[in-house]
């Protein structure tokens, strides 16, 4: 089984709609997927934006915000951040991440700008097209796991 961890910063946009989307894509497909932030407090709830993109979308997520530690570290087969300075963060930080940590837009060949805006704060907007940037790429990744399964199995 493969362990996917999104991380963001505080765990309330990003990483939790990357987790949402990616588990809604994959509910037939063994993974287990969670997120986490590295200035998160555990215990918040998503933003409210978050939830409401996330309703018009047709997904229910019960979110929890988690700060990134050790745990989560060493429980995830693959970390992917939102940003290259989340990526530096854990890579400063967790020394055994070293080999599964990317950014999302990296890890799926994403070329140009490789993070994904934070839209803390913002508007309704601001979260749908930060949602629709992260199911792009998480359509990009849901494809390439299931190459690279299909090599494996052979």
């Amino acid at each position: 089984m493969k362990r996917i961890l999104f991380v963001c910063t505080g765990n309330t946009c990003r990483s939790p709609m990357a987790e949402a989307i990616f588990r809604a894509k994959t509910a037939d497909q063994d993974y287990e997927v969670r997120s986490a932030g590295v200035g998160a407090f555990d215990g918040q709830p998503a933003s409210r934006h978050a939830i409401e993109v996330m309703a018009e979308r047709g997904i229910e997520h019960v979110h929890q915000s988690s700060r990134l530690d050790d745990g989560l570290i060493d429980w995830s087969d693959l970390i992917l951040t939102m940003t290259a300075s989340h990526k530096q963060a854990i890579l400063s930080n967790f020394l055994t991440a070293t080999n599964k940590v990317h950014t999302l837009r990296e890890f799926v060949g994403v070329e140009g700008y490789g993070d994904i805006a934070d839209p803390f704060g913002g508007t309704m907007e601001d979260y749908r097209r930060c949602a629709e940037e992260i199911e792009e790429s998480l359509d990009r990744l849901s494809l390439q796991l299931l190459q690279a399964r299909f090599r494996e199995s052979r």
